[in-house]
This record gives structure tokens, sequence and C-alpha cells, in this order.
């Protein structure tokens, strides 16, 4: 009885603590304009490019590539790039947000007054990060379903369906590898310091594609899977997974370790 008494106590200071930070989140402009940015920036981009294709924009169409079709193969394609580099980005900086903030506002000291473990509390933020990373993804690859709806491209085929699963995942795993901007913002005390290693990760995973290794590289590996599947293994995908549960863990043990006296 006294086990699940103290259970029962555990479980309702954890979702009290998630809720305090999903209404952080949701109510702050650092959320709103990522979330807006994320999404509508994503779909504006992809119609934009779509406008240029059809217009006959030379320049365009060389850029693109084979990937520069009018249909739902070529908007798919379009998507991912934009989500690969576009997501990072968005979601570094909304983690970094999240876990940093309450050093650069000094909101810090009152956590130490709270009867939770800030360990804790750095474990309700990323799971509320999380949460708000699922529902970023699957509104985007709802809106790139309709954005080719209205587009003209047609009913979706199994193929067309199995490629918008997979931009929902690559969202969903790219949410996933900015996890090292958590830990970077917690250590370095600073957001810009978060920023800064979000920036780093783009680039890393650029440098990852360029050098032939995209596959074994799990920064890379994600946008790699949803462009072409048959060139990434499922070995190759589950070291995607290492980053965050490496990260989450050095996260939370930096969040409980923390002092006032630095």
């Amino acid at each position: 009885m006294v086990v699940q008494e103290s259970c029962d106590r555990a479980g309702g200071v954890v979702i009290a603590a998630a809720r305090v930070e999903a209404l952080k989140l949701t109510r702050s402009l650092v959320g709103l304009v990522a979330t807006a940015a994320i999404i509508g920036g994503t779909l504006v981009l992809v119609w934009g490019i779509t406008a240029a294709l059809r217009s006959g924009n030379e320049e365009v169409i060389a850029q693109m590539g084979p990937n520069a079709a009018l249909d739902w193969p070529g908007l798919l394609a379009i998507g991912t790039q934009i989500i690969a580099a576009g997501g990072m980005v968005g979601f570094g900086v909304v983690l970094t947000w999240i876990l940093g903030r309450e050093f650069t506002d000094g909101t810090i000291t009152g956590l130490f007054a709270l009867p939770v473990s800030r360990g804790l509390i750095a474990g309700a933020k990323m799971g509320v990060y999380a949460v708000w990373v699922l529902g970023v993804s699957l509104a985007l690859t709802a809106g790139l379903g309709l954005l080719g709806a209205v587009l003209g491209y047609g009913a979706p085929t199994p193929d067309t369906w199995a490629g918008l699963g997979r931009l929902l995942g690559l969202g969903v795993l790219t949410g996933a590898v900015a996890v090292p901007v958590a830990w970077v913002a917690t250590v370095a005390r600073s957001v810009l310091a978060g920023v800064g290693a979000t920036v780093g990760l783009v680039v890393m995973a650029q440098v990852g594609v360029v050098a032939g290794a995209a596959g074994w590289f799990p920064l890379a590996a994600p946008a790699m899977w949803a462009l072409d599947p048959a060139h990434v293994t499922g070995a190759q995908l589950a070291l995607v997974m290492v980053i965050p549960a490496v990260f989450v863990p050095l996260t939370w043990i930096s969040w409980q370790r923390v002092e006032l006296d630095r």
C-alpha cells in the first residue's frame, strides 16, 4: 500500500512537471514561431520550388536535378531535403531554449526551491520536446499530403503513402539527432552555445554526405533513408537512436548535478 502511494505521488509529480513545461513551450514566442516556421516555412518553400519548376525556371530545374518532377515523388523529394536541414535547425533551437532558458533567464535558482529533483525537471522538458517533435512531424506530413492534392497530383499510391510515412519518420528522427544540443546548452549554461551546437550538427551532417559515409553517419542517415530507403540498412538507421540514448541520460545527469556557485 505504501509503495503504491509512493508511485502514485511520483507519477503525479511527473505529470505536473510535464504540464508546466508544456505550458511554457506552448505559450512562448519561441515555441510558436518555431512551430510556424517549420510547418509553414517548409510548405511555402515546397510550393515556391514547385511553382518555379512549373514556370520552367532553368536554374531551379538544374539545382533539383532528377527531383525536378511535378508529381508525388518530386514533391516528397523536395520536402525531404528541406526537412532534413530546416528541421534540424528548428528542433535544435527549440530544444536549446527549453533547456537553456533557465540559465539565461536566471530562473534556475528558483528550481532549487521546488520539491522536485532537477533531473526530473530535465526529464519533463525532454518529454515535452519529444511530444512536440511528434506533433510537428505529423502536422508537416499531413500538410505536404494536402499540398500534393491541391497541386493536382492525384490520389496517393501505396508508394506515395510509404514516402509520406518516411517523411514522418524523418521528422521524428531529425528531432532525435538534435538531442545533443540539450546537453551542450546545459553544460555551457547558454542558449547561444546550444544554437551553435545546432549549426554544428547541420554542418556535420552535410560533411558526412559529401564524404560518402551518409548511411553509417547517424546525423545524415535519416535524410538518406527518406530519399532512398534501399541505400540505408536497418542497422544503419538503428544507429540514429544511439544519439538520444547517450545524450538524454547525459543531460539528465548534468541537470541533477547542476550547482548555483558556477
